[in-house]
């Protein structure tokens, strides 16, 4: 397809932001000894650590030690003393062999973190998106490998954290795995190469839907105070979250942004708001809707909804000249049908699978381009639904805004940054037209 140069800041964020990139498995940082970084003990184990032992945590810990029989689970962290014992207990039920988590080695607490990057070398990250840049940046700082779920950051300070904690690990030759999975799952990937070689044309626009019931709890949890209450919901405040464009809409915005040759917008206007039962626990929003514009002329529609009771959707489509892809189906309809008979693997699996393949050759797979790349298009369109305002790139490359309150200022006495009223509501996280936030 035809491609433009979009405008940059500076020649950093442009290195940081356009490389190409490819499929995930085509980016390997330098040759970095395993002898040395992975292997402390003198024995051919890998340490692995989590951060994060809620559900998506401790599935990736237990697909990394699938991935490779010589990894051990050898340390575990979350700030609720309770999630870390029911991981380590159903991972224990699930990989008992390798699942080598002591009781001096399951930490709690908001800097739990330092304690288990000690212990290990690959460090598995899936807590709130917030801490996601400070924790990933300690870690490859420390000189370990690191998975790292999705959002990568939830705004554009932690973008830029993010974005030069990668480029950290490419100097030290060290690994880092996105939670961006679809890079991984073999029928987009082989539909992606189709729309790269032109089976669909030229690309018109793009169609991207997310359509969902809430994630987590969406009543008020008895028994806490209300700083843990939000702590341990993360997905239903926008300060730990980032919301639903960045936190859920990234992995369309990333198939789109893959397919559209990891060209970036030139910027976008988004809309959203909350709607419907107004008593559901959290400040987020529960509608979104983002406008994307490219310098070929391409438009990028993506929708993203979490209410109860309504029309459901999840899907990646690309229009072309000569036909449309369906993404998540592995099918192309138009002048040249195909569709895609093959075998479609767990993708979260098949990712720590290649990483830790990557890791034993002496090759680590490196996605950090792509991963703060389309988490940044995705935070863009989120500050364009809060604000209400057109954002471009530029601006969002070059903004230094954060979600307050600061990840380095948050602690288990501060006082909660949104305060339920006497009904338990809680204002809405922004007011379009009246936010500022770039």
């Amino acid at each position: 397809m035809p491609r433009t140069e979009p405008v940059y800041a500076d020649s950093l964020s442009r290195r940081r932001f356009l490389q190409q990139s490819g499929a995930a498995a085509a980016a390997v940082a330098p040759v970095l000894s395993l002898a040395r970084s992975a292997h402390a003990a003198g024995d051919d184990l890998i340490r692995v650590g989590l951060v994060g032992c809620g559900g998506r945590g401790t599935g990736a810990a237990a697909q990394a030690m699938h991935a490779d029989p010589g990894v051990r689970l050898v340390a575990m962290a979350d700030v609720f003393a309770n999630r870390v014992q029911g991981s380590r207990n159903a991972l224990k039920q699930q990989r008992p062999e390798q699942t080598a988590v002591d009781d001096d080695h399951c930490f709690v607490g908001l800097d739990a973190y330092k304690q288990v990057i000690e212990a290990a070398d690959v460090v598995l990250i899936a807590n709130a998106a917030k801490f996601h840049p400070l924790q990933m940046a300690a870690a490859i700082e420390a000189g370990k490998h690191v998975f790292v779920e999705k959002p990568h950051a939830i705004d554009p300070a932690g973008i830029q954290m993010a974005a030069r904690a990668c480029e950290r690990a490419k100097q030290q030759g060290l690994g880092v795995l996105s939670g961006l999975h679809s890079r991984f799952q073999a029928n987009i990937q082989e539909t992606v190469q189709r729309i790269h070689d032109g089976q669909i044309g030229r690309i018109v626009s793009i169609e991207e839907n997310f359509l969902r019931g809430p994630y987590g709890l969406t009543t008020r949890p008895a028994g806490l105070r209300e700083l843990e209450i939000q702590y341990g919901n993360q997905y239903r405040f926008s300060w730990l979250s980032g919301d639903d464009v960045t936190q859920s809409l990234v992995h369309n915005l990333d198939r789109a942004t893959w397919a559209l040759g990891e060209t970036p917008p030139v910027r976008c206007h988004g809309l959203g708001g909350r709607s419907g039962v107004q008593t559901l626990l959290g400040d987020v929003f529960d509608h979104h809707s983002v406008v994307y514009h490219y310098d070929n002329g391409v438009r990028l529609y993506a929708n993203c909804r979490t209410a109860l009771n309504c029309y459901g959707e999840y899907s990646s489509i690309v229009m072309g000249t000569k036909g449309t892809a369906w993404l998540m189906d592995g099918r192309i309809d138009g002048e040249n049908p195909w569709r895609f008979e093959g075998p479609v693997p767990n993708a979260h699996q098949a990712e720590h699978t290649e990483f830790f393949k990557s890791l034993r050759s002496g090759r680590p797979l490196h996605c950090g381009d792509y991963m703060t790349r389309s988490t940044l298009v995705a935070v863009m369109g989120q500050l364009s639904c809060y604000s209400g305002k057109q954002i471009t790139w530029e601006q969002a490359v070059k903004s230094e805004y954060y979600l307050p309150p600061a990840v380095q200022e948050c602690t288990w006495d501060m006082d909660p940054p949104t305060q339920p009223d006497e009904h338990g509501v809680y204002p809405v996280c922004a007011m379009p037209g009246v936010t500022a936030n770039v």
